[in-house]
């Protein structure tokens, strides 16, 4: 049997991984159209903050290793076609131009998401990067580094947005600049009284400007180079602009092969990996994911889920069949000096699924005041009207937030009420927490 991946970044070498594992008599090949391959994005932003300095630390395993190993891997190939009826790819190498066919029994397509690039007049100007490719870190930190770069903006305040923010002031930049097309801070991911906190953060800090409702329509340049950014509101100075706004599946591809997808070309795949072609597979960000709370398809191209179905599909490519329950879609993230996370679903999203829900939002604190370190910390919890069953959490705080978080993902997992987390036996130390910790208090004052 002949097994063939497609991307050989997180997704693609969990699956490769496994399936080798487990069928040592399949041939196996991954193409991989970059020269590096098992790495995570994740640390990119940290990255050109200049918080380490070895880019090498964000490959957890080098492509010599994988070789050594006896798996097959072509960097620098890319796979511009797929023939699903006669299981046969059309491959290019990206070093000579040349190229080829390939046959397969089972396909793997892993070739994860790319930066979105809005509609933005002069957006190829020099001096406007993005950050999702490995080789875009080691470019933006080049430029980051420079003392002449101080006017930095940064277009689009989602995960990596707010994450690249933190960077530029890590390394002391004069003046940065937050431009956000909505009107709050990750309003996909979090609800208001959360984005409400995370936007006082931001703008607490001296040098950071937080734009919201704003779209930016030119880049302002001179003789080829980035001075500053008009917008519908006004124009500011800029030495250089980051944009992150999103990001793209890569099955553009596959358009017109008849594998079935969301609307933005995310593949959609079953609690096996399998996507509505037979044999084929996919994982990470250029596949959907079931969302266990929402019960249905959805797109969130997280690390985890990347590495879990990646594994799933491994298993099953190797003719052991194992499935993936689904996503809470559990996330972090890192604002400033302040820390939060979600998992569920926002009360957004229960809105819009028509759900008979309710919420409640707590103000409390971290741990004991006779403790060094205590905090504000704030809870928001959405659970079933009739059930009383949780369906989503976000949290906020300093110290000990994100954590807490965890907690409430098993609890959703397992189905659990409200009034069982007002009782549930958390950890309890003056370091860490209170004798009724924060978490108990939300689900006790649930109405």
């Amino acid at each position: 049997m002949k097994i063939i991946i497609i991307g050989g970044v997180a997704a693609g070498m969990s699956a490769a991984a496994k399936a080798s594992r487990l069928n040592k008599d399949a041939q196996l090949v991954i193409y991989e159209k970059t020269d590096i391959v098992s790495w995570g994005a994740c640390g990119l932003p940290y990255y050109v903050g200049d918080f380490y300095k070895d880019p090498q630390n964000m490959i957890a395993r080098p492509v010599h290793k994988f070789l050594e190993a006896g798996m097959n891997i072509k960097i620098k190939h890319e796979v511009i076609d797929v023939n699903f009826k006669t299981k046969e790819i059309t491959v290019k190498n990206l070093e000579n131009g040349k190229i080829f066919k390939d046959n397969y029994d089972k396909l793997m397509i892993a070739t994860g998401a790319s930066a979105i690039i809005p509609p933005i007049k002069n957006i190829s100007t020099h001096g406007v990067y993005t950050l999702k490719d490995y080789t875009d870190g080691i470019t933006l930190k080049e430029e980051m580094m420079k003392e002449e770069n101080q006017e930095i903006i940064i277009v689009g305040a989602g995960y990596i947005g707010i994450e690249v923010v933190e960077a530029a002031k890590h390394l002391g930049k004069r003046n940065i600049r937050l431009i956000q097309l909505g009107e709050r801070v990750l309003m996909e991911s979090f609800d208001k009284e959360i984005t409400d906190i995370m936007e006082e953060e931001i703008k607490s800090h001296e040098g950071i400007n937080l734009h919201l409702n704003e779209t930016v329509l030119e880049i302002i340049e001179e003789n080829g180079k980035v001075i500053g950014v008009k917008t519908n509101k006004g124009e500011y100075k800029a030495d250089l602009i980051v944009i992150a706004t999103g990001v793209r599946p890569n099955t553009a591809f596959l358009k017109d092969t008849g594998i079935k997808m969301l609307a933005n070309g995310a593949l959609i795949i079953d609690e096996y990996g399998k996507t509505s072609i037979d044999s084929v597979y996919s994982a990470g960000d250029c596949a959907t994911v079931y969302h266990l709370v929402r019960e249905e398809n959805v797109f969130i191209p997280l690390a985890t889920t990347a590495n879990k179905i990646g594994r799933i599909v491994g298993e099953n490519l190797a003719g052991v069949k194992t499935s993936f329950k689904g996503t809470l879609g559990s996330a972090a993230v890192k604002v400033m000096n302040l820390e939060a996370g979600r998992t569920g679903i926002t009360e957004a999203e229960a809105i819009k699924k028509g759900i008979n829900y309710k919420t409640v939002f707590v103000k409390d604190k971290n741990q004991t005041n006779y403790y060094p370190g205590q905090e504000d910390i704030f809870v928001k919890l959405i659970y079933n009207s009739d059930t009383r069953i949780i369906l989503g959490a976000q949290i906020a705080g300093k110290k000990g937030a994100v954590l807490r978080v965890d907690s409430l993902a098993v609890a959703i997992y397992s189905k659990l009420t409200v009034d069982e987390i007002g009782m549930m036996d958390f950890c309890y130390a003056p370091p860490f927490a209170r004798t009724w910790d924060v978490m108990n208090v939300a689900g006790n004052i649930a109405k």
